[in-house]
């Protein structure tokens, strides 16, 4: 009786809680408190956020004692590949090879793990680590000739095969580079091995496809690298209906950590199914978007730009899309309640989606159509992205990757208007940010640091690659956190430690907003809560 009477008492002064955190140092990115010390949950919301949690702590409620320890919102990443992730954790990464002949000896070692037959696949080559030039498929095809090879380049945009893929595909120096695509060639016309944007699908729809077992596994082993990482919500930049079945039975097994903002890729078969149907909601997978191309990528000069590229003359990159094929797709896509989301890289490919947005949108708005990397903008395009609400999806690793190169590629009048996310912030128009993964790195914290400093992971260029480019950290903390919730229609649910909504947030090991910029790359996550149940702890891994 005595419990009981105390329980009301407790009730009648305040929610009693499921968990309580207190003498925190807690960054709310709530403007209408931005720090607090203490924070409530209950029914996987935050019930209170700072003062004395007295009147929330009850018999049932766990407490712990943050120790100083900093909270931050969860992280959103506003623009990720969940299986190729998943692809690349159950195969090998390239990322950092400085050599066409260590990429080899990696794909010798896989191959002589498999069985006979099967296809060698690896990701993240990039021809830039190791002086610019194009790899050729001879450079495979010595360590590894009896069975198929198949590389991603870094950004997704060109493949390496070997000569025995090229053979099984069928490719030879009659074969016509399709519309979108570009077959690389030597200067008697013979296919080299490697083959840019539409161009790829010529050898890996040779490829076997995963099976559903496979696909799901992947997004498994994404999803816990994710949390571990810090990240509490991801948007999925084109799935398949391979994937929404995955995730769909993920769930059910309450087996995804993580909340998945999902875009449909393209509008195919999964996007007809959802528009007959409509969006899809859900607290961890939500399907409301579509995901469509414009250009290539700027490292394989496939960014298709109104002028040549300046250390290219012969190219000024390609549309994947026709114009006339993307206005369609996004005069269909717009005619319902889903999002638009179109990937953009060179200047030309954003202004004909910008224009494409306009004519759809027509005035100001609340659509929150999308333009995925906005890498490269003509300086007076950036006016369009405000005068119809348009969000520009970046991802600021981007920048750091690229400045080796970019204004080479570019030349000094058009980088102006490149990875400029200051310019956004100015003008009133949000940033959503993000590591296009596995492109990039998925730690959150790389992109964070990348973001304040515009320095790579040993302090170069000191002072910043254009500097006046950089954000502030709670500028950075905004963007990936309550800006990737506005661009998913979800910040009243999400992005901000704040009563109401879900309880997603990290406990640091080191506080990001105050500690050197250096020490913002090794710090990791204690852990990490989705809903107010803890998904990743480093003490238990």
């Amino acid at each position: 009786m005595f419990l009981i009477l105390v329980l009301i008492a407790m009730t009648s002064f305040g929610q009693v809680a499921d968990l309580v955190v207190e003498n925190a140092t807690i960054y709310t990115v709530d403007k209408t408190k931005p720090a607090a010390n203490s924070l409530a949950i209950k029914d996987g919301k935050f019930i209170a956020v700072g003062g004395d949690m007295k009147k929330h702590i009850g018999p049932q409620t766990k407490r712990i004692d943050a120790k100083g320890a900093a909270i931050i919102p969860g992280l959103i990443d506003a623009h990720v590949h969940m299986r190729g992730l998943g692809d690349m954790l159950e195969t090998f990464d390239m990322r950092f090879v400085k050599s066409r002949e260590e990429v080899a000896q990696m794909v010798k070692r896989a191959a002589d793990k498999m069985q006979p037959g099967e296809w060698v696949r690896g990701r993240n080559w990039d021809q830039t680590n190791w002086g610019g030039e194009f790899p050729n498929a001879d450079d495979l095809s010595k360590v590894v000739n009896d069975r198929p090879v198949y590389l991603t380049r870094v950004d997704g945009h060109a493949g390496w095969a070997n000569r025995k893929a090229l053979e099984i595909a069928g490719l030879t120096k009659e074969t016509q580079d399709p519309p979108g695509g570009q077959i690389i060639r030597d200067k008697a016309g013979n296919p080299t091995g490697v083959l840019i944007d539409r161009a790829q699908a010529l050898v890996t729809r040779k490829i076997p496809a995963l099976t559903d077992a496979q696909v799901k596994r992947r997004l498994m082993l994404a999803a816990a690298a994710s949390v571990k990482l810090g990240l509490t919500g991801v948007h999925d930049a084109g799935i398949g209906v391979q994937e929404r079945n995955a995730y769909r039975q993920l769930i059910k097994e309450d087996a995804l950590p993580l909340r998945i903002y999902a875009m449909i890729g393209g509008t195919g078969e999964l996007w007809q199914e959802y528009a007959k149907s409509g969006p899809e909601f859900g607290s961890h997978l939500t399907v409301r978007s579509v995901k469509l191309y414009a250009d290539g990528a700027l490292g394989s000069r496939g960014a298709a730009l109104w002028q040549p590229y300046t250390d290219d003359k012969s190219n000024s990159g390609l549309m994947t899309t026709t114009k006339e094929t993307l206005e369609g797709q996004i005069k269909e896509v717009a005619a319902t309640s889903f999002q638009v989301c179109t990937h953009a890289i060179g200047d030309k490919a954003n202004r004909i989606v910008l224009d494409a947005y306009a004519q759809v949108l027509k005035i100001k708005n609340d659509r929150r159509f999308r333009v995925e990397h906005a890498q490269v903008i003509a300086l007076p395009d950036f006016k369009l992205f405000a005068d119809f609400n348009i969000i520009p999806s970046m991802q600021a690793t981007h920048a750091t990757s690229d400045m080796r190169w970019a204004e080479k590629r570019l030349g000094p009048d058009r980088v102006a208007g490149a990875y400029a996310w200051k310019r956004f912030l100015k003008m009133g128009i949000p940033l959503a940010n993000g590591s296009d993964f596995p492109v990039e790195d998925p730690n959150p914290l790389f992109g964070f640091y990348a973001s304040f400093t515009r320095q790579d992971q040993t302090g170069f260029p000191e002072g910043g690659w254009m500097p006046d480019q950089k954000l502030t950290r709670e500028e950075t903390l905004e963007s990936f956190t309550l800006t990737p919730a506005y661009a998913a229609f979800e910040e009243k649910q999400k992005g901000s430690i704040t009563p109401g909504k879900l309880a997603d947030f990290l406990i640091l090991e080191q506080d990001i907003m105050k500690i050197a910029p250096k020490d913002v790359l090794t710090t990791k996550i204690a852990s990490t809560y989705v809903g107010g149940r803890l998904v990743y702890s480093a003490s238990k891994n």
